[in-house]
C-alpha cells in the first residue's frame, strides 16, 4: 500500500468510504434500505479489520451518532483505523459535527459536499471559514468537499484548508437544499468527471478523489485506471464497498488501485 502525508498525518492512498455503511447508495431507496440492513455493526467492523490487513489505515465517514459509537466499539476491540470525519447536516449544525469528530478521535474533519455546493451556489461559501477555524482549533486537519469544480476554484481564493475532497460527478443539484434526498433521480455525466480532473490538476492542496465509481455504475477497471491517471503524487481515492455483492470487493479494489498506479508510473 502506498501512503501520502497531509500535515503530520500518514494516509493510505486507498481510503474506505462510509456511504454504504450509512445506507447512502445513490442508486435507489430500496438499495439504501438493503445496505442499512446488511451493514450490521459487526460487518462494518469486519470491513475495517480487513482494510487494515490490506494496509488501508484511513476511513472516511459521517460525524453522526452511529459512526461515533461504531468506531468507539471497534477501537475498544483493538482496531486502529484512523477517522477522517465528515459533517452530518441531518445531525445538527456543523459545529456539533466538529465536536463529535473531536470527541470521537478523528484526525481530520471536512465540510459535507452538499453543504459546500449549496453555500457556493448562494454566494455564501465564506461562511464555512468559522467551521474551518473551529476544526483547526480542535487540532484536526480541515477540508471542504464538493461536487462542482467552481467550488474549489473559489476555495483556493478564500479558504485555509489542508486538503480537498473532489467528487468526479455532480449527481443532483444542491442549489435549494444541501442534503441528499433519497429517491431523487441522479445523473452521472462523464463531462463532469472530465471537468473535475482538469480542476484537480490546478489545486494547491492534496485531493481525495471520490465517487470515482459513479456509485457502482462504472466498470471498476476503467474507474481505477482513470483515477490513477489523474492522481497527483499526494492524492488518494475514497471508495465505498458493498461486500454483499462481492465478498472480495475491498481486496479487489485495493489491488486495482495498486495496479493502476503502477501502470500510471506511480
Amino acid at each position: 500500500m502506498q501512503y501520502i502525508r497531509i500535515g503530520n498525518v500518514k494516509v493510505s492512498r486507498f481510503i474506505v468510504g462510509g456511504n454504504p455503511f450509512s445506507g447512502f447508495s445513490h442508486q435507489s431507496v430500496e438499495m439504501d434500505e438493503q445496505m442499512r440492513h446488511y451493514y450490521s455493526c459487526q460487518r462494518i467492523k469486519d470491513t475495517f479489520a480487513e482494510a487494515e490487513s490490506l494496509g488501508v489505515n484511513t476511513f472516511l465517514g459521517r460525524s453522526d451518532f452511529h459512526i461515533v459509537r461504531l468506531l468507539a466499539e471497534y477501537r475498544d476491540e483493538g482496531g486502529k483505523i484512523q477517522w477522517f470525519a465528515q459533517t452530518a447536516p441531518e445531525a445538527g449544525p456543523p459545529a456539533e459535527s466538529v465536536k463529535r469528530a473531536k470527541a470521537g478521535g478523528a484526525v481530520a474533519c471536512h465540510i459535507h459536499g452538499g453543504v459546500t455546493d449549496y453555500l457556493f451556489a448562494n454566494n455564501r461559501l465564506d461562511e464555512v471559514r468559522e467551521t474551518i477555524d473551529m476544526i483547526h482549533d480542535c487540532g484536526m486537519l480541515a477540508a471542504v468537499a464538493g461536487h462542482r469544480p467552481e467550488v474549489f476554484a473559489r476555495a483556493e481564493e478564500i479558504l485555509d484548508v489542508d486538503y480537498y475532497l473532489c467528487s468526479y460527478y455532480r449527481p443532483s443539484a444542491r442549489e435549494n437544499r444541501p442534503e441528499h434526498v433519497p429517491g431523487t433521480e441522479e445523473r452521472f455525466d462523464d463531462n463532469h468527471r472530465q471537468a473535475m480532473v482538469r480542476t484537480i490538476a490546478q489545486l494547491s492542496k492534496p485531493v481525495f478523489h471520490y465517487k470515482i465509481m459513479a456509485c457502482g455504475r462504472n466498470d471498476p477497471v476503467e474507474a481505477f485506471a482513470f483515477a490513477a491517471e489523474h492522481m497527483r503524487p499526494n492524492d488518494a481515492v475514497c471508495v465505498g464497498v458493498y461486500t454483499k455483492d462481492n465478498p472480495k470487493m475491498l481486496e479487489d479494489d485495493v489491488c486495482l488501485l495498486e495496479q493502476s498506479l503502477a501502470a500510471a508510473g506511480q
